[in-house]
């Protein structure tokens, strides 16, 4: 088992408007800064990030009712990563949260600055719908 940890954000914003506005794969280089260089292409049942020097490949979970928005990454290493997220209802607004796991040979500090830099995402995610 890979040790997590899971970062949530409020937005003050019905949940299945949220999910509507936000599930769309290419609404995430809006926000996810690993993809605001770049382009997302559709591939087959790929994502392909173009305009970066790396060969990125996102997988992503279809369309549900749920608010279910898992996403899997492929930066070519061979080995897919596994991204858990979900937009929930909070009365009124809704809960952003995202799963990260610390990944085998992963140090202490990449991990703290991989959830360092997935808060300052979801934080890019509120200001962008709240302002």
């Amino acid at each position: 088992m890979l040790p997590s940890q899971t970062i949530s954000m409020t937005i003050p914003r019905n949940w299945v408007d949220l999910y509507e506005t936000i599930w769309k794969p290419d609404y995430f280089p809006k926000w996810a800064s690993g993809l605001s260089q770049s382009t997302l292409v559709q591939e087959g049942n790929y994502w392909k990030a173009t305009g970066t020097d790396e060969n990125v490949k996102i997988r992503f979970t279809d369309h549900n009712p749920f608010g279910v928005m898992d996403h899997y990454v492929d930066s070519g290493y061979g080995k897919e990563v596994y991204v858990p997220m979900r937009v929930v209802e909070n009365e009124a607004g809704a809960e952003v949260l995202i799963t990260v796991f610390r990944q085998p040979l992963m140090s202490d500090e990449k991990f703290s600055q991989d959830l360092e830099w997935m808060k300052r995402d979801l934080q890019a995610l509120h200001t962008l719908l709240t302002t």
